[in-house]
């Protein structure tokens, strides 16, 4: 049947030209919006020559295989003498925005959202600093590193001056994350931006320990204990602080008068929100940034092993679904907390450590695509073949949206199967105590982010690991037949 007969037949199974709105194609379907749905015979498709699967959704979508759809939409529209739009987005993506267009938003949600909103744009930044800080740690731990920087530039020379660069550049982002973070939160609130980073500095700032230690709440013997000190409550408190601001900062401009607006604003607003950042809002937040610091200890730090191996699997095993509901947004405090306790103690083992586990996640999702595209090859569904081949470069990378949205989570059981399997990744790279200099993406690329040249090789080892385990998980769970029909 050529690609003409094709859509002849198509639209009359679809209930002819008066039952078609629109049509559009994406890599592999044809995607038909109908007046009646019901007048469409779903069956007679499905066992048409050339339709390789039916999906019934918003639009109609009929499965015809790559560079063949796209063909067979160019006449089926034709036919049908509706206008032919070319739908640039793939299958996986096309399944995500389905999945979370039937999900419900909550207040939970949202605020997890506006976390991500500001975190996000500084991803960036936080990989590049975290590369910088960790081949500057390399190279100090090396024979000639560890020479150069004790001797100083007379002894050191190139490479004292080469690894001080690497740490400045490096420093320059991470020493000042409060700042990036509270002009990022006044862009999300509404806030005038220099005024948000203004509360970010403010954290950091060494007179908050003057002031700490006038009312009685420094400790001088733990610092880092004390009600009130520089960096207390960490990022949770600076968004917290513009938070505030923006709504102090909205109500002192309805009232000032224009010509005054300028001087007295900003001036006004910093002053009030001043003071109930430092003593309030930097002492709560920092009560709550010490419950989460105990917390990892006792679950992601622990240093007994099995607490250490549970803690790895669960956490590696349940990130996904968290990914799929839009919870993991909640673990982009975690991190910072992490990240910031690191950079205080620049140079402790570990660093952030909840991040190699969570990584491990989208490496068993590759190993239960590889076990799918073995058993599509043994039944001969091309289409799932072509989908896994096309999406496996991406996971490994640490891009899993493909894999997931265009294989496990359509498949469903594979997607349990390979958190399974990934879950035996986070538990060794947490045994092992494998902590980053940073966040970002996971995967091989995540690999130099990892602290220490011993944490790099078991990162490496732990995403093997959670490949293997999903990829034998997946083979045993999953038939023959249950690929065959994806």
């Amino acid at each position: 049947m050529t690609n003409q007969e094709l859509s002849v037949r198509i639209l009359e199974l679809v209930g002819g030209k008066e039952n078609v709105i629109s049509a559009a194609n994406c890599m592999t379907r044809l995607r038909v919006k109908l007046k009646d749905p019901s007048k469409a015979d779903i069956e007679g498709l499905k066992s048409t020559e050339g339709v390789l699967g039916v999906v019934e959704d918003a639009t109609l979508q009929i499965v015809l295989g790559p560079g063949k759809a796209r063909k067979v939409t160019e006449s089926f529209v034709a036919e049908a003498g509706v206008t032919y739009v070319q739908a640039e987005t793939e299958d996986w993506q096309a399944n995500k925005q389905a999945i979370k267009s039937g999900q419900k938003d909550n207040k939970l949600k949202d605020a997890l959202r506006v976390i991500a909103d500001i975190f996000i744009p500084m991803i960036p930044a936080i990989i590049a600093a975290g590369l910088f800080n960790g081949v500057a740690s390399l190279l100090s731990q090396t024979a000639f590193g560890k020479a150069a920087m004790t001797g100083g530039i007379e002894a050191g020379g190139f490479w004292f001056i080469f690894i001080t660069m690497l740490q400045l550049i490096g420093g320059g982002f991470l020493s000042y994350f409060a700042i990036y973070t509270g002009i990022n939160s006044a862009n999300k609130f509404g806030a005038t931006p220099a005024l948000g980073g203004m509360i970010g500095a403010m954290s950091i700032m060494g007179q908050i320990v003057t002031i700490s230690q006038t009312f009685g709440l420094y400790n001088a013997e733990v610092p880092l204990e004390s009600i009130l000190t520089t960096g207390k409550g960490g990022i949770i408190g600076v968004i917290a602080g513009v938070w505030i601001l923006s709504k102090i900062e909205k109500k002192i401009r309805k009232i000032v008068p224009d010509v005054l607006d300028l001087i007295i604003t900003p001036f006004v607003t910093l002053l009030i929100t001043a003071v109930l950042f430092v003593f309030i809002i930097m002492p709560a937040a920092g009560f709550i940034s010490d419950i989460l610091v105990k917390g990892l200890s006792v679950i992601i730090n622990s240093s007994n092993p099995v607490v250490s191996v549970i803690s790895g699997y669960v956490l590696a095993a349940v990130f996904l679904p968290m990914v799929l509901l839009g919870l993991h947004h909640g673990l982009i405090p975690i991190y910072s907390v992490q990240l910031e306790t690191f950079v205080a103690k620049m140079g402790v083992p570990g660093g952030v450590t909840l991040f190699p586990v969570l990584a491990m996640a989208g490496a068993g999702q590759v190993g239960a695509a590889i076990a799918i595209y073995l058993k599509a090859r043994k039944v001969n569904n091309l289409r799932m073949q072509k989908t896994i081949i096309g999406a496996l470069p991406a996971g490994f990378l640490g891009v899993g949206e493909p894999l997931i949205y265009g294989v496990t989570l359509p498949m469903g059981k594979p997607f349990i199967t390979a958190g399974l399997g990934a879950g035996f990744g986070g538990a060794f790279v947490r045994l092992m105590g494998v902590g980053a200099t940073a966040w970002g993406p996971s995967g091989l690329v995540a690999i130099p982010l990892m602290q220490t040249a011993a944490m790099m090789l078991n990162f490496f080892l732990g995403l093997v690991i959670a490949y293997v385990a999903g990829f034998i998980i997946t083979s045993i769970f999953i038939k023959n037949e249950d690929v065959a029909s994806a």
